[in-house]
């Protein structure tokens, strides 16, 4: 009888029940003695319940990591956040809400009162932020979870002062020259509308900067800013909001592809509001904007675009975990670049660089204006037939790539951290947490920026299951 061998970096997706606190982890190399903050991951770390499996990476119950740096010495916690989602599990063995691709099978009733209640699940899974000077977790619900940053505990729902309404918003909220943060949320509806918004830097209260209504929303998971404008992609990816409370599925199975509708990039004038244009461009599918900024009469957004949303299916645990010999488990965008002409209609397209990046990082010093430099997962031409296995240096100026690759090692989401007077760019360091599947373990490495080589790791007695995306608070 054969046996079924699990690939690699299936470890990356079993789950981390434990919670530790290490107040000193062993270093191998050298950690720079000027990092003096904290990195703090986000990302799903429990896939089966007692009664119920998950379906989907992205349906994970949320758990922080947190790696704190002192005169080249690092510990680490992790925790779960304790969300309503987690403590009706917690309590029932099943799930309590509604999540991305997996539903916990409630009357009609249910299932609208869980997707539009303000104050529902929230397993926020997905990001970590600052709310009104608040450490908070983030998911594709308007609502972040706040939690200690020194004991990572978590502390309740972030509730704003206003009376914006949404159901879906994006977990990667974008900070203005002022420091306010610029979001966008969908209203289900008719007609439905995208609401972008302003945050108060220091103020859990929203502002609504523009209502864009629409007849089909689309799925928006980021999008961009400039120093003048928002710029949305509307790609062919509809939500089906009847389907969402009578079809009894999950949200990912109530979104319809239909790219004979094209695409549209939505640009809004950021002080009035205005919809400064609609522009067409062929269908593609996006999870991140790398970067957008002015040039000209042009707007310049880069992207990572994948040609459909199959990426969506392929995530399933299932495939993940028991994918077919020879093939690679997911599909891998490439890093695009599109030309958006405020006086004109066409928008052009061009590939700048063939080498697979996803979870892109920039110097966020440089968002929205001119940059040379992204970071982000690929995967190697030594090992094709994998999963996300190394880290990719993109110089959109040169068109070429540096990459960091060890055998059996899956590195997490590059962090950009800026050395202290920095002049250049990428004068810092990278910091990713890394499954090394022969050690089956994890570890904190740190790459100088500049030469994309490693300085040092800092080794975790466990592994660390794959993650989404982190912050790093000097």
């Amino acid at each position: 009888m054969a046996i079924e061998m699990q690939p690699l970096y299936a470890q990356g997706f079993a789950p981390l029940e434990q919670e530790f606190t290490l107040d000193e982890l062993p270093v191998a190399g050298r950690i720079p003695g000027w990092l003096s903050g904290m990195l703090v991951r986000n990302g799903p770390a429990r896939f089966d319940l007692p009664q119920q499996s998950l379906r989907h990476w992205f349906d994970g119950q949320a758990m922080l990591h947190k790696f704190a740096f002192s005169g080249g010495k690092v510990s680490y916690a992790n925790k779960f956040v304790v969300s309503p989602a987690y403590e009706y599990a917690e309590r029932e063995g099943k799930l309590g809400y509604l999540e991305f691709a997996s539903d916990p099978c409630r009357s009609i009733f249910k299932r609208f009162t869980t997707m539009f209640d303000q104050e529902g699940g929230y397993n926020t899974n997905v990001s970590i932020g600052k709310v009104a000077d608040k450490f908070v977790a983030w998911t594709e619900l308007p609502l972040p979870i706040e939690f200690d940053p020194q004991t990572l505990a978590t502390v309740g729902l972030v509730r704003f002062d206003d009376k914006l309404v949404g159901v879906v918003s994006t977990p990667h909220p974008h900070a203005d020259r002022n420091g306010d943060g610029i979001n966008n949320m969908v209203k289900f509806g008719a007609p439905s509308a995208y609401n972008l918004f302003r945050t108060a830097a220091h103020e859990a209260k929203r502002t609504l900067i523009a209502s864009l209504p629409t007849m089909r929303p689309a799925y928006m998971h980021s999008f961009s800013i400039t120093e003048h404008y928002a710029i949305l992609a509307e790609y062919p990816l509809y939500f089906n909001s009847l389907g969402l409370l009578l079809s009894g599925k999950a949200v990912a199975e109530n979104m319809d592809w239909q790219p004979e509708r094209g695409m549209n990039f939505l640009v809004v004038e950021l002080a009035s509001g205005k919809l400064v244009g609609k522009y067409r461009s062929n269908p593609f599918f996006c999870f991140h904007h790398v970067n957008a900024y002015e040039e000209g009469d042009e707007i310049v957004v880069d992207l990572l675009a994948f040609p459909d949303p199959s990426i969506i299916q392929a995530l399933y645990l299932e495939p993940l975990r028991h994918p077919q010999a020879e093939v690679t488990p997911v599909p891998l965008p490439t890093l695009r670049r599109y030309r958006v002409p405020l006086a004109g209609t066409t928008v052009q397209a061009e590939t700048l660089t063939e080498v697979s990046m996803e979870l892109p990082r920039i110097n966020y010093a440089y968002n929205g204006r001119p940059y040379r430099y992204a970071y982000a997962q690929g995967l190697s031409d030594q090992r094709p037939h994998d999963f996300l296995n190394q880290l990719v240096k993109a110089d959109v100026q040169q068109r070429s790539t540096q990459t960091w690759f060890v055998p059996g090692c899956y590195p997490g989401e590059p962090v950009f951290v800026a050395a202290p007077n920095a002049q250049a760019e990428d004068d810092g360091v990278i910091l990713s947490v890394v499954l090394d599947s022969e050690q089956a373990n994890s570890f904190l490495l740190v790459l100088d920026a500049s030469s994309f080589t490693e300085l040092g790791r800092a080794t975790v007695p466990h592994h660390i299951p794959f993650g989404f995306h982190g912050m790093y608070f000097g």
